[in-house]
């Protein structure tokens, strides 16, 4: 089968080859490189531009050549519509002309080297079978055939062992730098080569071809790999959404160019066609110029399902910064009713603020215009509560090394309808929690107890002039310490408090998330959007505005008064597990089971942050009360720390073992909390973690981090509860650290 040589070509020939960089399956990091090794999408490009000059002496005859090779592999039809369409006559497709390629293509065109053979190999096939591989246009459709059908290589089966040991064996061979960069490709090449095989029913081989290279792949592809020795028959895959995805999106691999020319040379020599191919159809190599990354550089990034993030991804301005707080007087304590009395006073008293009022007078060069997307005004009650948390300020305890918080715990006990959620307000004056049975359970924390608003006709008795006409309108008789929400038909998963305390948001299995009252305990809103159980919900920080992600792999944005999403956010690879708006409501951080975090621009819709480094299922994430940061907790029990503005992992926080499911900064941002599966929470120096860090050390340009392996020296405490799960972790505005979780007897 002369034609599989086609697909490597020796250098003399390089020249003749021009491959698009964006069909070469490594983007435009080195278009250079592109021309020697050329993929089965090139074929069909360099076929398609050279359709329209075929007038051309040189262009035809590659097109003669195209011809007679479709005419020798019986694919008839195809020759006779690549000759209409190229406008020549009946007789290019000449029978006898297929065994001598040579003359007949001398007497056609006037040029240099009739040869054959030297014709095709200009023309580049990535097999010898009729089926091909889709073409970029097909690559992002979601129909299973044109997805599966790239698996229609029909390469010999017994030498797929031959090829990954060969692979292998060169790769261990390599110096000690490359080899860790060059192994990144084994794991990807591992479940193409199986999945070609079982697609083609080589059933035999690929059981072989697993059971022989399995044990050889890193220890955080386990559970993927345990899904893929499920797909034994080509039935299997149809249907398989894990599969689908990683047939869909380019596995990414960063590896320097020093490594990348070792391997690309290894397969030039070697013929590895089989191998070469698979590269370049299914992976995307991200090549920087510089030192290879070491084997701890290459694992704290590693581990999601479609390979790291492309540097590129990481590049867009974000704008971190927080917006400017409004101008709210704040009167003293002592001094209140001397202020209601004289009018001159407030104004004296003025400079009493809160720091982060005070802060907050400049405009911070990286924050967003207080413009940028609407935000709702501030209503007289919505001040109130501003002074309130100016004053409680005022009384903040400085958290540090040396001075810890004081931990309440809540624990749910005989929770038998399972416990799945918990929120606090944010003035820790209400707790609720969303069970398993779908009901929402809202308890007071403090001695005042929930009342209902009075029906309509009692409203109407009411003095709306006079000065406690807020406390008028609430029913006495309602009164009671817990309010139960019945209305979901499903498992609740996620729940969140307005900001003024007035709403509730709550998430279920059934697909929708609703809005309840606090003020009559009943549902005003249920928004239908998602397909399948939404998994988490939160408020903007603002109101207004809520998240929401789910099953169906996107989160959405939502405001209170539209019974449709504003934005859908598309792009994670496997289910939205947990959602979190920034402090200044431009940006939403979504946690997937892909396990990768992705930043979402509320204005836009567009994805300006994916960071990649979580060995499982992303379950909470927190953002630092500046802004800058972002903390990360998965089912690797693992805590990673994101600096938002250079794109880039900082800080990597061990000694969990279990999965983390609550993370929460303190109100000054000098510690952070997490709360896990394994009974504990644990407080973490966040100062010293972001101020040990030299912004000069980021070298964005190759994506280097070099991560001290200080998570001991970080931790503060860890204080175990007695069989207690952490399920929410919340800083008070004094900074009393509150948490909650159900008793597991």
């Amino acid at each position: 089968m002369a034609a599989v040589q086609g697909s490597i070509v020796d250098a003399k020939d390089e020249a003749d080859i021009k491959t698009e960089p964006a069909t070469d399956g490594f983007g435009n990091n080195h278009a250079n490189d592109a021309g020697v090794l050329s993929a089965s999408p090139g074929s069909s490009a360099a076929a398609g531009n050279n359709k329209p000059a075929a007038g051309a002496p040189e262009d035809q005859q590659t097109l003669l050549a195209v011809l007679q090779f479709l005419r020798k592999n019986k694919l008839s039809e195809s020759a006779e519509i690549l000759r209409r369409e190229a406008g020549l006559p009946e007789e290019a497709l000449d029978p006898k002309g297929a065994d001598s390629a040579g003359s007949g293509l001398g007497s056609g065109a006037d040029v240099d080297g009739g040869d054959a053979s030297a014709l095709l190999s200009r023309v580049t096939v990535s097999a010898p079978g009729g089926a091909k591989a889709p073409t970029k246009a097909g690559e992002d459709q979601p129909d299973v055939n044109v997805v599966l059908s790239a698996y229609s290589q029909q390469g010999d089966p017994a030498l797929y062992e031959v090829y990954y040991s060969g692979l292998k064996k060169f790769i261990e061979s390599v110096l000690d730098c490359h080899r860790a960069e060059l192994s990144q490709v084994f794991y990807p090449l591992f479940v193409h080569m199986y999945l070609e095989l079982v697609y083609n029913n080589h059933e035999g081989e690929a059981k072989a071809f697993f059971e022989k290279f399995s044990g050889d792949q890193e220890c955080y592809y386990e559970e993927d790999l345990r899904i893929l020795s499920s797909l034994t028959k080509k039935e299997h895959m149809r249907g398989n959404e894990t599969l689908l995805d990683f047939r869909t999106s380019k596995f990414v691999l960063r590896i320097s160019r020093d490594s990348y020319q070792l391997l690309k040379r290894h397969l030039q020599e070697r013929q590895n066609n089989q191998i070469w191919n698979i590269i370049q159809e299914h992976l995307y190599i991200d090549i920087f110029d510089g030192m290879p990354r070491s084997k701890s550089q290459i694992d704290a990034m590693s581990g999601s399902l479609a390979g790291e993030a492309k540097r590129e991804a990481n590049k867009a301005k974000v704008y971190y910064g927080l917006l400017k707080e409004p101008e709210i007087e704040l009167p003293l304590d002592d001094e209140d009713e001397e202020a209601e009395n004289e009018e001159g006073k407030p104004k004296k008293k003025k400079p009493k603020k809160d720091s982060t009022g005070s802060k907050s007078k400049k405009q911070d060069p990286n924050a967003p215009s207080q413009t940028r997307i609407p935000l709702p005004e501030l209503k007289d009650s919505d001040k109130l509560d501003k002074i309130m948390y100016m004053k409680e300020s005022t009384k903040r305890i400085r958290l540090g090394p040396d001075n810890l918080p004081s931990i309440c715990f809540y624990t749910f006990l005989n929770a038998y309808q399972g416990l799945t959620a918990v929120d606090v307000t944010d003035d820790s004056s209400l707790i609720a929690g969303g069970f398993a049975d779908s009901t929402v359970r809202v308890w007071s924390v403090t001695p005042k107890k929930l009342r209902k608003v009075k029906t309509a006709a009692d409203l109407n008795l009411i003095d709306k002039e006079s000065d406690d006409v807020l406390e008028r309108i609430m029913d006495d008789k309602t009164a009671s310490e817990s309010k139960c929400l019945y209305g979901h038909s499903g498992p609740v998963y996620g729940i969140s408090f307005s900001p003024d305390r007035n709403y509730l948001l709550s998430c279920s299995e059934d697909g929708t998330v609703r809005l309840w009252s606090l003020l009559t305990f009943t549902c005003l809103v249920g928004y239908k959007g998602h397909n399948y159980p939404v998994w988490d919900t939160q408020f903007s920080p603002y109101g207004y505005y809520f998240i929401s992600g789910g099953h169906d792999r996107v989160a959405r944005l939502w405001a209170t008064d539209h019974h449709q999403p504003l934005r859908i956010f598309a792009g994670h690879l496997a289910d939205v597990t947990c959602t979190r708006f920034h402090p200044n409501a431009n940006y939403v951080a979504t946690g997937s089971s892909d396990r990768t975090i992705r930043l979402w621009d509320v204005l836009t819709g567009n994805c300006v942050r994916i960071f990649t480094g979580h060995k499982g299922p992303i379950h909470a994430l927190a953002f630092s009360p500046n802004g800058k940061f972002l903390a990360s907790g998965a089912t690797d029990g693992r805590v990673l720390l994101w600096d938002i503005g250079h794109g880039l992992m900082v800080g990597e926080l061990k000694g969990h073992t279990e999965c983390i499911y609550s993370l929460r900064f303190s109100r000054d941002g000098e510690i952070l909390g997490s709360g896990s599966m394994d009974n504990t929470v644990r407080l973490w120096d966040a100062t010293k973690a972001f101020d040990d860090l030299e912004t000069d050390d980021f070298t964005a340009a190759t994506g280097h981090i070099h991560l001290q392996d200080n998570s001991q020296e970080l931790l503060l405490g860890t204080y175990m509860t007695k069989s207690t799960p952490v399920v929410h972790l919340h800083f008070t505005r004094r900074n009393l650290l509150l948490a909650a979780g159900a008793y597991n007897p």
